[in-house]
């Protein structure tokens, strides 16, 4: 394979990989993915696929042998193929940073050294820890911490009692207990940082989530623009702090009595950061693809106001999971004007499971 560009090597093959793909493909990129599966949404239009697992070094050194720069779309890869694929070529982001966010407890020890606030929570690593849990603790929510996602890993509890099942339930992994709090809005921040140090900030979004899955992502934010600001800011210091390189997401509470609080970070493109697919000159996936190839980064700026609706497996199975599926309508679903569907070219849908998403256009920005 040859290409006057690095061929990108992708780590992952789901949804956020084939959007790269697609905005690498734009800029005349080369894209090669190392996923188990074969078919998945990135591999189908990938210009190379090798077949194995994140951790097999005969596929890592594959995939090494194919592209000159390395990055990657979910940040549950392990760290150590990221830090082995550093021996031959950059990777964007490095193994450090992806490894923080692998691990809450972790995460929240790096934003507070990073002087970004989070909510109150204890860290429970066994049973034992259980001594330190106070009544003032509930109503809590019990989070794995590591490898949770989209609502999986994490249990709402309201007692002890619940706390000792819930743990269990959870495999009795190290976990940390999450104070709820009654929040006003939850909104998420994606900058796009290059190995130059420049940074472009993406307008923020401002999220609903329905069982622990993103819904809708609006852009503008309804808050008052020195919280936007500040949450800027809180993005581009831990970036600063980390020497991070290529797309990095942070969500935010924002709560009334202790204002803006961060939840967690992605090291890659985020799913509330989809819109700018359709409603930025430059989308977060090519910042990426930029990032990688040393191509200066794009403009981020805001062309129209607007809503990003996620599209689950649900909508085929309009009668219920246990009920055949059929083929979303989508007259009813796409508005005719102004909106733009994304499909990810999932062949099995399945009720809580992302399909695509549409976006539309809301009004002026």
């Amino acid at each position: 394979m040859v290409s006057v560009s690095p061929v990108i090597g992708l780590l992952g093959g789901g949804q956020l990989g084939r959007m790269m793909i697609q905005a690498a493909h734009r800029l005349g990129l080369q894209v090669v993915v190392l996923d188990p599966d074969p078919k998945g949404p990135a591999a189908q239009i990938a210009d190379d696929v090798v077949v194995g697992d994140y951790a097999d070094r005969a596929a890592l050194r594959a995939l090494a042998e194919r592209a000159q720069v390395f990055t990657t779309e979910f940040e549950n890869i392990p760290s150590a193929s990221i830090r082995f694929l550093a021996q031959y070529g950059p990777t964007y982001p490095d193994a450090a940073s992806v490894e923080l966010a692998q691990d809450r407890r972790k995460e929240k020890t790096l934003f507070a050294k990073a002087g970004i606030p989070v909510g109150p929570y204890i860290t429970l690593n066994s049973l034992s820890d259980f001594e330190i849990v106070k009544r003032s603790h509930f109503p809590a929510i019990l989070k794995t911490a590591q490898l949770g996602y989209d609502g999986k890993g994490q249990l709402s509890v309201n007692s002890l009692d619940e706390l000792s099942h819930a743990f269990q339930e959870l495999g009795s992994v190290p976990c940390v207990l999450e104070k709820k709090l009654s929040l006003k809005a939850e909104i998420s921040v994606v900058i796009a940082r290059n190995a130059q140090g420049h940074v472009a900030v993406f307008p923020a979004a401002q999220n609903e989530h329905r069982d622990g899955i993103l819904h809708t992502s609006d852009v503008p934010v309804t808050l008052p623009q020195n919280v936007v600001q500040q949450a800027e800011q809180y993005v581009k210091t831990l970036a600063l702090k980390l020497g991070y390189v290529g797309v990095l997401a942070l969500e935010f509470f924002w709560v009334e009595d202790l204002g803006l609080l961060a939840n967690e970070m992605a090291p890659r493109p985020h799913n509330s950061g989809h819109y700018t697919m359709d409603a930025c000159p430059t989308s977060q996936f090519e910042q990426q693809a930029r990032i990688c190839a040393h191509i200066p980064l794009g403009p981020t700026r805001l062309q129209f106001a607007c809503r990003m609706t996620n599209l689950l497996g649900d909508l085929w199975f309009p009668d219920g999971p246990n009920k055949p599926m059929r083929e979303p309508d989508w007259s009813q679903l796409v508005p005719p004007d102004d909106a733009w569907l994304h499909l990810y070219g999932k062949t099995e849908p399945r009720p809580g499971r992302k399909m695509g998403h549409i976006t539309q256009k809301l009004g002026d920005a």
